[in-house]
C-alpha cells in the first residue's frame, strides 16, 4: 500500500468519506453499517484503488488494515519493510548489476529511488487524477478529452469538459489538479 496519507471513497459517483487512514476507515464503515452501497477507495497521492474487508467490528477492520502494514515474517530484511519479488533482466543487466558495489538488490533500491524523486509530485499527482477518471469516470461524456487536457495542463479546459459529471466526481478530480497546479508554480513549471 502507499504511504500513509490522504484517501478518498466513493460510492458510485458521490464521495463518502475523505482523509488520513484511520479516519477514512472509520468513516466508511459506518456508512456501509448504516445500509450504504459498495465503495472503492483511492489513494490521493496515486490513484490507486485500495482494497479493504469490512467485516466485522470497527475495531477488527482497523486492526486488519493496519496489519496490511506490518512487517512480514520470513526471508529479507522484514523490519524494513523488505518485500521479495522476482526481477526479470537480461544477462547483460545482471553482468552490469554484478559489478556495483553493494549488489544488485542494493543498486536496484538506488536506482528506483533515484527514479521516484526525479518524478515531480505534480506528475504523481496528474497520474492519480487520470486513474481516479478512468476508474469513476471513463465512460462519461468528454472522458477521453478530459484526460488529454489533463496532461497537456489545460486546466480550465478539463473543468469544462467535466462540467456535466457528477459534482462529487468533478470536485475530487478538481481537488487532485489544484494541487498539481501548485506544486508546478512552486517549481515554476
Amino acid at each position: 500500500m502507499e504511504e500513509r496519507g490522504s484517501f478518498t471513497a466513493f460510492a458510485g459517483h458521490r464521495q463518502v468519506a475523505s482523509g488520513p487512514w484511520p479516519q477514512l476507515l472509520t468513516a466508511t464503515k459506518r456508512y456501509l453499517d448504516a445500509g450504504g452501497e459498495p465503495v472503492l477507495i483511492f489513494g490521493d497521492e496515486t490513484g490507486k484503488q485500495v482494497d479493504v474487508d469490512f467485516r466485522g467490528t470497527l475495531d477488527e477492520v482497523l486492526s486488519r488494515a493496519g496489519a496490511a502494514d506490518a512487517p512480514r515474517v520470513g526471508p529479507g530484511r522484514p523490519k524494513l519493510g523488505v518485500v521479495s519479488k522476482e526481477v526479470s533482466l537480461l544477462p547483460r543487466h545482471w553482468e552490469w548489476l554484478a559489478e556495483q558495489p553493494n549488489g544488485a538488490s542494493a543498486t536496484l533500491r538506488r536506482l528506483v529511488d533515484a527514479a521516484r524523486k526525479a518524478t515531480p509530485r505534480s506528475r504523481r499527482l496528474r497520474d492519480a487524477a487520470y486513474r481516479f477518471i478512468w476508474a469513476v469516470a471513463g465512460n462519461f461524456e468528454n472522458a477521453e478529452e478530459a484526460i488529454r487536457a489533463l496532461y497537456a495542463k489545460e486546466d480550465a479546459r478539463l473543468e469544462r469538459l467535466m462540467e456535466n459529471w457528477p459534482a462529487d466526481v468533478r470536485e475530487h478530480v478538481l481537488r487532485l489538479v489544484a494541487e498539481a497546479w501548485r506544486e508546478e508554480s512552486a517549481l515554476g513549471g
